[in-house]
């Protein structure tokens, strides 16, 4: 499945949380492009490299057929939609998230554009153009304690899958 949002909300760490937990294969998408150098250059406005997203695909496939797969990324609309049996959103409330992206180093345009992001709704808009609407879920990821429900909720619904699946 896909764990999407706005940096600083809480993918990594929920990804690996339930990686581990749920004993799948969790892939961070802006790791495995820096590792692979699976870039088509660089934006010099938001300092940052331009992810080559033919080449991601290319090298996600395989792993993606086999299943069991968590994938993380801030970005969603260029996944083939047969990827993804579900898909969350992690939401995070501007004043949680500016602290965040700050002790991060992010800065100007690039930290502001990332909390517009967020209150817009970008990426949970972008998801349900992306995906059918009932495989979208938006998640609260303020607090500890909201990664705790949200990692019950989620292996909840692993395991239903798992029952209706086969």
């Amino acid at each position: 499945f896909l764990s999407l949002g706005t940096p600083g909300v809480g993918k990594t760490t929920l990804g690996k949380e339930l990686a581990s937990r749920a004993g799948m294969t969790y892939i961070n998408v802006g790791d495995m492009a820096k590792e692979g150098e699976l870039y088509e250059g660089f934006d010099e406005e938001y300092g940052c490299p331009i992810l080559d997203e033919d080449r991601v695909i290319d090298e996600l496939e395989d792993k993606m057929s086999e299943g069991g797969v968590i994938v993380d990324y801030h970005g969603c609309d260029f996944f083939p939609e047969r990827w993804f049996h579900i898909v969350f959103v992690l939401r995070t409330e501007n004043s949680f998230l500016y602290d965040r992206l700050e002790s991060r180093g992010y800065k100007g345009k690039k930290l502001q554009d990332n909390i517009q992001c967020e209150i817009f709704q970008t990426l949970y808009e972008e998801a349900m153009s992306s995906y059918r609407e009932e495989i979208v879920h938006q998640l609260p990821s303020n607090t500890p304690e909201d990664l705790e429900r949200n990692l019950d909720q989620i292996m909840q619904w692993i395991e239903q899958w798992m029952e209706d699946n086969n």
